[in-house]
């Protein structure tokens, strides 16, 4: 028999019981299976007596069979009791007498909770639109150029987009400060590689000229030893080149991916690239506008279990990025709270979605599935070797199940609350 207590809104206390027989009967199996390898002084591995075993391993038996006999009793009460378990259960033996005829025993743990939604109808999602334009297809081309661009040194001052070459020196306090220092430095003006107050220093000089200046770096800036703080840097300027944009010929469409050169197919590709990946832009952002919707009319609470497991892989999924970017993750530490609003935002919308897959009947299809999975092969040179791909890989083609999803429940979403459509500019949409 088993009864179960409610301690909070989402904590349940399970009470039950374990006959000592069921006990019994898993220590004699495990003592019989130790038996066979255990090595105790006088007797040959395989032929100690059962009462040498129980002297020697009786416990270390009893403990583990105990153990298992708590999970297996716990696993069939919580069935028998409808109860959706959220994490692990905590334990606690209410019998003194290990040995007695019966074992209680108290589980604590947390359960799922029931998903429960507000109204949609007052809420507002503003659906991001835009139209490619030819400009935006020109100004590709320029940036594709910008890229291969030779630099040629000239004989003026340093403006934006013109390569320099300085020698710099940084000091706080009147001491040059680590990494404040360097020779011969390369680099573009206007590219965002240096600061701003830094590049502005060097617009307008010549080569040979020398300038000292005071700049406060951000507050969040990556080096904390300058972090928010005033230094004064002195720059000598050694050469300035500008960039000599090459010609759309080709060997420019070659050098961009147009196998034969032809120049007629180059603005045609970057159309059809742009094109996809600006409705690829306005999906994601505007799924994400609906998800917030959704989230705002989520009128439940979450385990602490699932959200401490959730940030956890979160945290480990930042480490393996930082680690396959080339960082040395050995010495760093993140805190847990840095993950614990997207870890959230995660389990609701995966538990939302569930309900309302199976409520509205959202599932993804197979043609939907299809259709996703040919236009994510599109941005590859074999488009069909990658459909094959995917679909000889189950764990990557659920990724794709789960995108429909996601775009089913957009849609019902959009249905539910009032949108209204918002022009995006191009480079607002591409986050430049």
């Amino acid at each position: 028999m088993s009864s179960v207590e409610t301690v909070s809104a989402l904590k349940r206390r399970l009470n039950a019981s374990i006959p000592q027989q069921a006990i019994r009967g898993e220590v004699a199996t495990r003592l019989k299976k130790i038996g066979r390898t255990a090595k105790i002084s006088g007797f040959r591995p395989g032929k100690v007596p059962a009462k040498i075993l129980e002297q020697h391993y009786g416990a270390q038996a009893h403990q583990e069979a105990l153990g298992d006999a708590l999970q297996r009793s716990f696993a069939e009460a919580a069935q028998l009791n409808n109860l959706r378990v959220a994490g692990y259960p905590q334990f606690e033996i209410k019998t003194n007498d290990l040995n007695a005829d019966s074992i209680e025993y108290s589980a604590t743990f947390e359960v799922y909770p029931e998903v429960v939604m507000g109204d949609l109808s007052g809420e507002t999602v503003e659906r991001l639109v835009y139209e490619l334009a030819q400009a935006d297809v020109d100004d590709t081309i320029v940036t594709l150029r910008k890229q291969r661009a030779v630099f040629e040194p000239v004989d003026r001052a340093a403006q934006a987009e013109d390569q320099v070459r300085i020698d710099f020196v940084g000091r706080l306090d009147g001491e040059i400060f680590q990494g404040g220092e360097a020779s011969d430095y390369p680099f573009v003006l206007g590219v965002g590689r240096m600061l701003p107050e830094f590049e502005a220093a060097i617009i307008g000089m010549k080569a040979g000229d020398t300038k000292s200046f005071d700049m406060t770096f951000p507050e969040d800036y990556h080096g904390k030893n300058v972090a928010g703080k005033q230094v004064t840097f002195t720059i000598t300027l050694h050469r300035v080149e500008e960039p000599r944009l090459p010609e759309v010929d080709a060997a420019f469409a070659e050098s961009v991916g147009i196998e034969d050169g032809d120049v007629s197919k180059l603005e045609s590709e970057v159309s059809t690239n742009l094109q996809r990946e600006v409705v690829r832009r306005l999906k994601v952002r505007n799924k994400e506008a609906a998800m917030n919707a959704l989230l705002k009319v989520a009128l439940f609470d979450l385990p602490k279990a699932l959200v401490e497991w959730e940030v956890q892989n979160l945290m480990q999924q930042a480490m393996r990025d930082m680690e396959s970017r080339g960082m040395k993750v050995k010495d760093v530490m993140l805190s847990p709270e840095l993950f614990t609003e997207r870890a959230i935002k995660r389990i609701k919308l995966g538990l939302i979605f569930a309900e309302l897959a199976q409520k509205h009947k959202l599932t993804a299809k197979p043609e939907q599935v299809r259709a996703l999975v040919e236009d994510h092969a599109q941005s590859f040179d074999q488009p069909e070797e990658v459909v094959s791909w995917l679909y000889a890989n189950p764990s990557q083609l659920q990724e794709m199940e789960s995108l429909a999803l996601e775009e089913n429940v957009a849609g019902w979403i959009t249905g539910q609350t009032r949108t209204i459509d918002k022009a995006v500019s191009f480079k607002e949409l591409m986050g430049n």
